[in-house]
């Protein structure tokens, strides 16, 4: 039987939350009066109290959110587990509940629409609003076709930038794959041009190589050669003089020297330098050549300073966060010109026995097929070059003359044949007459040009002397032209001689005459009575300041600020320019690959590996290995920055610090042409190709590669190559120290030295002081009295 519990007035129902029973209770059953009042316990408890869904009564939700039904007292405090049942409709449809102290969660079916909500619990019933429950899409149709169209224009967008990406990839690759295909049309249509050129070369190389076999290559004597690497610029160095002391500065500068011979003190001393902000760069190179030369004798000793050094830069280089491919790529320290001028003294044997000969031939080929064709004398500008920056940019008619040059050394001997070209200035004729006359003798040996006089002979008497600037020089404007053996009108077969200038014979006789190219300077030089009053006539080059005129040969220079356009005359389009590149490239090829296959072979012509190449490369990979350095890259890159970038690019650039020889200004840009690219054949990095690359990544592009693979091929080889043990490296430097001991003068190398210590002797006496070896050798004291006694001297 379901009995429900008495209803309470209104009024009464404020009852605790832990319940409030009646005083008495009882029961009406068919009038039985018995049961009126029954002693039971009976407790009332609060009505369950619901929060509204929302202030306006609708409640929003989305499908898959329950619903969450906030209240108090929905729970009675009763002893035990009470529990009221509540059922709980959406609309119609109950759903499923969980129950905690203040609120019901609901979850319902797949409903959509607009639901009220009932709550039901025993007699309670009750409705806390209304709820809209939403489809999936919360999107209204405006919205959704606005994203739509939105995504649509985006993903036209991306199509667009991809496509034109695309079409610019490929525009780039066409552009590039046309600039091959140009490149390739080029070679062949130079091809032809090159095996001619290169025919002619190889005839005037087979000629000079025969000489050369005699006469033998002017190679410069190892002391020159130290010099012009490790002091480049100065020719009468102090270490290469006596130098007269007084007794007690020798006395002071031995004991130095005896300083220097201790590696602590010697470290210390390099470190305290570069710590210094006033040491300059130059400082650093000075002092490093200095110590080389002081150490001349001592290689073995120089060489474990040298490798502390390294390793103290490595260590430096790793711990500044670096890139470890930046080692050794400038010369910034003394540690890094130490190493040039270690490979300086240790690979002039290598030098003079293996590599100086392709050089040597590379040099030669390169100056003759420069001079086959113009060569501006102001500018340096030439017709044939490697260098886009020293290529004439206009058409030069010229021809090529056959002279007959007097022997200067025996007027009575055999004439020489020299092939000038009619645009020579007079000061290029006398040149390519040295070269001619005295060739295969060293440079510094011979006549200079400046000492003699070019003279043109018709007969034993007419004889005129040639200038590069006389009264019949042509002036325009401010424009003044040298002269040329096409303004003195020379023919070809003419005999011409060189004269000392101090001895130019200026035998007119009245009664010869000129040919008819002559004539026009006939009545001009008549009236010189006398080789003085001549001379009075024809006056030296004026310098531009003096005569406010500027001189000009083929081509006017382009940088003065009163330049018009069309001044420089008729330009050629850029594919004549890279014509004449590939035409002068095609020609010397084999004279670059020669002398690249020589520097990278561990065994060539007959001449081991120097030992000095191996023990450095080696050293690098045991440092690589200490600091963990796996990167083929990064090995690969600190012996190209050491070796091939530090030593062999300057003795390509500069073939004059080996060789006896003069070095013009076009020779020397396409040597730099020839030491960039060994550069870029030594290096890991790939180099992308466009219309705007330089002329010469684009003239070695085929090439590069393949020098690429020597280099990586004589890496390979010295690594598997045994490695050198410390009793036979210490011999080899023993023997080399031997062989050039007395090269430099070691004291005036240790007075240089000392001009440092002076500067900075407060620096490295506290430097000295604070270190405990230093303390316990006792150096600061030793070197204090070094001061001392310099100071009583001074």
């Amino acid at each position: 039987m379901v009995c429900l519990a008495p209803s309470v007035a209104d009024s009464e129902r404020a009852f605790a939350e832990s319940g409030s029973g009646p005083d008495e209770l009882g029961f009406v059953m068919d009038d039985v009066r018995a049961l009126l009042v029954v002693n039971e316990t009976f407790s009332y408890y609060p009505d369950p109290v619901f929060e509204p869904l929302s202030p306006s009564g609708v409640l929003e939700l989305k499908p898959t959110s329950p619903l969450i039904l906030k209240g108090r007292n929905l729970v009675p405090a009763a002893p035990g587990a009470s529990r009221l049942n509540y059922t709980v409709l959406i609309g119609e449809t109950p759903c499923v509940l969980t129950l905690s102290e203040n609120q019901l969660l609901c979850e319902w079916p797949n409903l959509t629409g607009l639901h009220k909500v009932t709550i039901r619990a025993g007699g309670f019933e009750y409705s806390p609003g209304t709820l809209q429950i939403y489809a999936d899409s919360l999107l209204t149709l405006p919205a959704i076709v606005g994203i739509g169209g939105g995504g649509g224009l985006l993903l036209l967008v991306i199509i667009a930038v991809l496509i034109a990406y695309k079409r610019k990839s490929r525009d780039a690759d066409r552009t590039l794959k046309r600039l091959q295909l140009q490149m390739d049309n080029l070679e062949s249509r130079v091809a032809l041009e090159c095996k001619e050129a290169f025919a002619e070369l190889q005839t005037d190389i087979h000629e000079l190589t025969q000489e050369l076999d005699g006469a033998g290559i002017p190679f410069l004597d190892y002391r020159t050669y130290a010099m012009r690497v490790l002091f480049p610029g100065i020719e009468d160095h102090p270490v290469l003089k006596e130098m007269e002391v007084q007794a007690n500065v020798e006395k002071a500068l031995t004991l130095f020297g005896q300083l220097l011979t201790k590696k602590h003190f010697l470290l210390t001393f390099i470190r305290t330098l570069e710590a210094q902000r006033s040491f300059s760069m130059r400082d650093r190179g000075n002092v490093a050549s200095l110590i080389m030369t002081a150490l001349q004798g001592e290689l073995e000793y120089a060489t474990g300073v040298l490798k502390q050094l390294l390793s103290d830069l490595i260590d430096k280089n790793l711990d500044s966060k670096n890139h470890p491919k930046l080692l050794l790529r400038r010369t910034e320290s003394v540690a890094e010109k130490m190493l040039t001028n270690w490979f300086t003294f240790l690979l002039f044997k290598f030098l003079k026995e293996c590599a100086g000969e392709p050089l040597f031939m590379l040099y030669c080929a390169m100056k003759q097929q420069m001079e086959k064709g113009p060569i501006d004398a102001i500018t340096g500008e030439a017709r044939y070059s490697l260098s886009e920056d020293k290529l004439i940019r206009q058409q030069i008619d010229y021809k090529t003359l056959t002279l007959h040059c007097v022997n200067p050394e025996n007027e009575n001997g055999p004439e020489v044949t020299v092939k000038c070209l009619n645009c020579d200035t007079v000061t290029q004729v006398k040149e390519k007459l040295l070269d001619a006359v005295y060739k295969g003798s060293p440079y510094s040996q011979r006549p200079k040009a400046a000492d003699m006089d070019l003279e043109w002979r018709q007969g034993r008497l007419a004889r005129i002397i040639l200038q590069d600037e006389d009264v019949t020089t042509k002036i325009d404007n401010d424009w003044k032209r040298l002269n040329t053996l096409a303004h003195y009108q020379v023919t070809d077969g003419s005999v011409i001689a060189l004269v000392p200038k101090q001895n130019s014979a200026y035998n007119i006789s009245n009664s010869s005459t000129f040919t008819k190219s002559l004539s026009r300077y006939e009545s001009m030089l008549r009236t010189a009575s006398s080789p003085d009053s001549l001379r009075s006539r024809t006056p030296m080059i004026t310098p531009d300041l003096e005569s406010g005129t500027k001189l000009w040969h083929l081509v006017k220079n382009h940088d003065q600020s009163d330049q018009r356009e069309g001044d420089r005359g008729s330009k050629m389009v850029s594919e004549i320019y890279l014509t004449r590149l590939l035409a002068t490239k095609g020609t010397l090829q084999k004279f670059v690959d020669d002398l690249f296959e020589t520097i990278f072979s561990t065994a060539h012509r007959g001449s081991a590996l120097p030992l000095a190449i191996k023990y450095m490369f080696d050293f690098l990979d045991e440092q690589a290995d200490k600091h963990s350095i796996t990167d083929y890259d990064v090995r690969h890159t600190w012996k190209s920055n050491c070796l091939p970038l530090r030593f062999w690019v300057n003795v390509i650039k500069n073939p004059h610090f080996v060789f006896d020889i003069h070095k013009n200004s076009i020779t020397d840009a396409c040597l730099s042409v020839v030491a960039q690219t060994f550069m870029d054949s030594c290096s890991t990095s790939e180099h992308k190709l466009g219309k705007d690359s330089p002329s010469n990544k684009l003239l070695y592009a085929k090439d590069i590669p393949n020098y690429k693979n020597w280099v990586e091929r004589y890496y390979s080889d010295i690594s598997r190559m045994p490695a050198i043990s410390d009793q036979d490296m210490s011999a080899y430097l023993a023997e080399q120290s031997r062989i050039h001991l007395s090269q430099f003068n070691s004291m005036s190398a240790l007075h240089e030295i000392y001009t440092y210590i002076a500067k900075y002797k407060d620096e490295i006496l506290t430097a000295l002081q604070k270190d405990d070896q230093s303390r316990r050798q006792r150096l600061r004291s030793k070197l204090e009295q070094v001061i001392d006694t310099m100071a009583l001297a001074s």
